[in-house]
């Protein structure tokens, strides 16, 4: 399975920079409205544009992190400056009302269809049903899987992001702990997120080597992605976890750091360390949250990963309009990603390491993040 592992990609971010300039920069965050063309449900929100493409729709997940809650806003701003009409759909009910939505996006006439799925193995009956109706899928942030469905994938290198995280709590851990042995529990994502998986063998990538050769040691033994999943992406599965692996290796300890492949989940990871009259570990994270970024200046989380949803939606948006204005796209990565069904052509981007050291230059360009920093 080919990994999302090409370096150098940001370069494919300066044809965004009209676009981000024209769009608004100011908000991180919004919520809610109603469609033009399709009977949505609650949670749905609509730009609409005078151009000659198309509609198109966004299906997005839940809004269980910032990253998700922002990406709203910005792809009503995006497709309203791209000159478009589109329409923007949570799931907040789950995967039975993802393929709801899907099925009303199609109805609706949207003729490129944006998808952050839930679990990307679930919705092959609505792909299918699109395609058949001559409408293009892009898979957005999370690979769309075992399913032929799908014509292109955008999405910041998951593999790299794991990298990245491992490469970090070394970092953490030498700077605390200089030349080890350290003492260190690792955390996975959901399951059901394609990406949790890539996440989790790029960090492992960088962490395995020094397990094997003793300078690690997990406690617990528990470093298979299925012993180290979490449902659902939800942080008190995490903190149960964590309270779980306190109280049955580390009684009288602490592990000396802790690998999580999000903010979120570092958030109630660092609660079960509270919570059981501990200090805090070296711990990872993803997302830039602004708690995080709070946390990172205050010295309690050592690391995040910063993805710019703001790149991510404007490229997902251009993809949308210029496969509808050419019929084809010219990606970065054309020979594309295994979902499981085919090789899918992928436009990636690159994801950007951010500690306290260097939060404020990573930020300075971010209205919301930046001021953290000072």
């Amino acid at each position: 399975m080919k990994n999302l592992r090409k370096t150098g990609l940001l370069a494919l971010l300066a044809t965004l920079v009209m676009v981000l300039a024209a769009c608004s920069g100011g908000g991180r965050s919004g919520d809610s409205g109603s469609s033009s063309g399709a009977d949505v449900s609650e949670g749905a929100s609509t730009a609409a544009g005078g151009g000659e493409v198309g509609k198109i729709g966004v299906s997005l997940p839940q809004k269980t992190s910032e990253n998700w809650v922002r990406a709203e806003q910005y792809f009503n701003e995006a497709i309203k400056e791209m000159g478009l009409e589109g329409t923007v759909l949570f799931a907040n009910g789950g995967v039975t009302e993802q393929q709801n939505q899907l099925d009303t996006l199609i109805s609706g006439g949207a003729k490129v269809i944006v998808v952050g799925a839930i679990d990307g193995s679930q919705l092959g009956g609505q792909l299918k049903s699109a395609h058949d109706q001559g409408i293009k899928v892009i898979a957005y942030d999370r690979m769309l899987t075992n399913t032929d469905a799908v014509d292109y994938y955008v999405a910041f290198d998951a593999f790299k992001v794991g990298e990245l995280q491992g490469k970090s709590l070394l970092e953490g851990l030498e700077a605390k702990k200089p030349g080890g042995p350290w003492t260190v529990e690792i955390f996975a994502g959901s399951p059901d997120d394609a990406n949790s998986l890539q996440f989790f063998n790029g960090a492992m990538s960088v962490l395995d080597p020094e397990i094997e050769a003793g300078k690690i040691e997990v406690k617990s033994g528990q470093r298979t992605f299925e012993q180290a999943a979490t449902q659902g992406w939800k942080g008190e599965n995490a903190q149960k976890r964590m309270d779980t692996l306190l109280s049955g290796f580390y009684s009288g300890s602490q592990p000396d750091g802790v690998l999580s492949p999000n903010d979120n989940l570092a958030q109630y990871i660092l609660q079960s360390f509270t919570s059981a009259g501990k200090t805090g570990p070296v711990i990872t994270g993803q997302d830039s949250e602004e708690n995080a970024v709070k946390r990172l200046m205050d010295g309690s989380q050592y690391s995040s990963i910063y993805k710019d949803t703001r790149l991510l939606v404007n490229e997902a948006v251009k993809m949308a309009k210029e496969i509808q204005e050419k019929g084809t796209l010219d990606v970065n990565d054309p020979e594309g990603i295994d979902n499981g069904t085919k090789m899918v052509p992928t436009q990636a981007l690159e994801p950007i390491i951010t500690t306290k050291d260097n939060a404020a230059e990573v930020y300075k360009d971010d209205p919301v993040l930046a001021p953290l920093t000072q």
